[in-house]
């Protein structure tokens, strides 16, 4: 595992680790993903706030968004995405020993989404859990299933990202208000041939800029502080900087873990939080737009949804074929950060 000193807050230097993948590899067999069927549009978002398609579309590259009717659940979005994943990988529930859903938004406290999942599809005595790691949980999910499949703890891993992010967005406030989006996308992770699948991973977290993204109460937390309805709230500024940091930070330690030249890398998907965030990353990486899957115009910034929403997307479009080098990364609240390279079986 290799350590390096990258980003930088007011607290000092944070450490990158990074590492290649040991044991069984795995890789993804097939993947699955649903969009509420409301679209709306930075011209409907107009109508409800200081704002116009122009200010949003210059500032984050958004035009539409796909955003949940009132009562729909989490758990909705989730299972629709995995039944899809599940059909792709030419799998049954029955097969799977793991269910991993990242979300920002559960619908509740607890049980889990993924307890509520396995029950849906019926596959009982699978292990299931959530994980919030916010932006980055698909991301850490993808790492969860592959340690499991390296160590033989696991043949067949469903990872899901899903978010109703619209339930916690004051339409007053154009700062957020006009980036988030609602959506889900699942990937089924199997044993994949070796020097196949991932290859490479770069996970980290600096909790001192935990207040950089939050909803609700900054300090007591939402619970805590009784609060009916948690909002999203954002340091602009102080996300951008660091997303174009470690964005260009995680890449390049991904790559050279598996020994692999920035030139080499076939398509670049990453969190879909800002146009202009991927812009300025992949130019100081040095990949052409070209080689980066960007569907940040048409769905937002759906958090832990916005990488399978990308990637599958890009699969479906003929982007992606076997033995591509394909690079994940992704950051978010906490902060948190993750990325990994996976050559495609």
């Amino acid at each position: 595992m290799a350590i390096t000193t990258s980003y930088r807050t007011r607290s000092g230097a944070v450490p990158l680790r990074s590492f290649k993948t040991k044991g069984r590899h795995s890789g993804i067999a097939g993947m699955g993903v649903y969009a509420p069927e409301k679209v709306v549009s930075n011209f409907d978002l107009e109508k409800l706030m200081d704002t116009s398609d122009k200010w949003i579309t210059e500032r984050t590259g958004i035009r539409t968004r796909h955003i949940a009717e009132p009562g729909t659940t989490t758990l909705e979005l989730a299972t629709k995405a995995a039944r899809a994943a599940l059909d792709s990988a030419g799998i049954t529930a029955n097969d799977l020993d793991m269910i991993l859903v990242g979300t920002s938004s559960p619908d509740g406290p607890f049980p889990s989404i993924a307890c509520r999942i396995q029950d849906e599809l019926d596959a009982p005595g699978a292990v299931a859990w959530d994980m919030l790691a916010a932006c980055t949980s698909f991301v850490y999910g993808l790492a969860t299933a592959d340690s499991f499949i390296a160590t033989e703890r696991a043949d067949n891993v469903l990872v899901i990202g899903a978010e109703v992010l619209s339930r916690m967005l004051d339409y007053s406030n154009r700062g957020t208000a006009v980036i988030f989006g609602d959506g889900a996308g699942a990937a089924v992770v199997r044993p994949a041939p070796e020097g196949a699948g991932f290859l490479s991973w770069c996970l980290g977290s600096d909790g001192r800029g935990y207040l950089q993204v939050t909803c609700g109460n900054k300090e007591l937390g939402a619970y805590a502080a009784k609060d009916p309805r948690p909002i999203i709230e954002m340091e602009g500024p102080d996300v951008f900087k660091f997303a174009v940091d470690i964005f260009i930070r995680q890449a390049n330690e991904v790559c050279n873990e598996a020994g692999i030249s920035m030139e080499d890398i076939d398509l670049w998907v990453p969190h879909q939080a800002n146009f202009r965030i991927i812009d300025a990353a992949a130019r100081r990486i040095g990949l052409p737009l070209d080689r980066v899957a960007i569907n940040i115009d048409e769905y937002g910034n759906t958090s832990s949804a916005s990488i399978p929403l990308a990637l599958e997307e890009a699969i479906r479009k003929g982007r992606v074929k076997t033995g591509d080098n394909v690079l994940l990364a992704g950051f978010g609240s906490g902060l948190t950060w993750g990325a990994t390279l996976l050559k495609w079986v």
